[in-house]
């Protein structure tokens, strides 16, 4: 097992950095991310993002890399795997071992560059990323406030509650939830997630992005 350092974000610059999770795979965390670098950096906000993680293709560190002013793509994404699987089964098929410091380094490096890092997770809370080393360890680790996102579809709220549970049995905060519009059409599920969001978790709705919306307020970004 890892050794987890609970107090890593007491040691470098910015406090206002933080972990973007997502109920599931394809929920639209890149899309999010992106969304959320645009608003704060059209605030003035130094924001960069950081994809520590990356399987099957690098679509979505290149995606964080251009919304970051053009960021070196190495810097946004240290490490990417082949095989589009999770990247403890991609290292096993790959023959090559994930490094938790490595991913930790990427981190403290864009830290102490730049005021805010946007750290974007793989997959869902809990994506292995080598033996007994998950996604919800690494951002234990870096000991970042979190923002879940989810896709607003018939069992969200699910997923969502399980989801929070994991993260406040990691002893980390979740600071808010976006709810993402996957599909131009509504049913039932999908107009009333939005509404009792906050009474079933306590935690803010942050945001929901209606299908096609390609921008956000950032004021709710602002003080995570």
């Amino acid at each position: 097992m890892v050794s987890l350092d609970r107090n890593l974000s007491a040691r470098h610059p910015s406090r206002m950095s933080f972990f973007i999770t997502g109920t599931d795979t394809g929920v639209g965390k890149t899309f999010v991310t992106r969304l959320i670098l645009q608003a704060l950096r059209q605030e003035g906000r130094d924001a960069v993002g950081y994809k520590p993680v990356a399987c099957g293709d690098r679509e979505d560190a290149a995606i964080l890399s251009a919304a970051s002013g053009n960021l070196d793509i190495d810097e946004v994404n240290p490490l990417y795997f082949i095989t589009p699987v999770a990247p403890y089964v991609a290292g096993m098929l790959e023959n090559r071992t994930l490094d938790p410091a490595e991913l930790i380094a990427g981190f403290q490096n864009l830290a102490g560059k730049h005021a805010q890092v946007l750290v974007e997770g793989a997959g869902g809370w809990e994506v292995p990323l080598a033996p007994n080393y998950r996604i919800s360890d690494l951002a234990a680790q870096l000991n970042l406030p979190v923002v879940l996102v989810a896709g607003n579809r018939l069992g969200a709220l699910n997923h969502i509650l399980l989801t929070v549970a994991a993260i406040r049995a990691k002893g980390l905060t979740c600071a808010g939830i976006v709810l993402n519009q996957l599909e131009d059409e509504m049913d039932t599920a999908m107009i009333t997630n939005k509404g009792v969001i906050e009474d079933l978790t306590g935690i803010p709705l942050l945001e929901h992005i209606i299908y096609g919306q390609d921008f956000l307020d950032a004021d709710a970004f602002l003080n995570i």
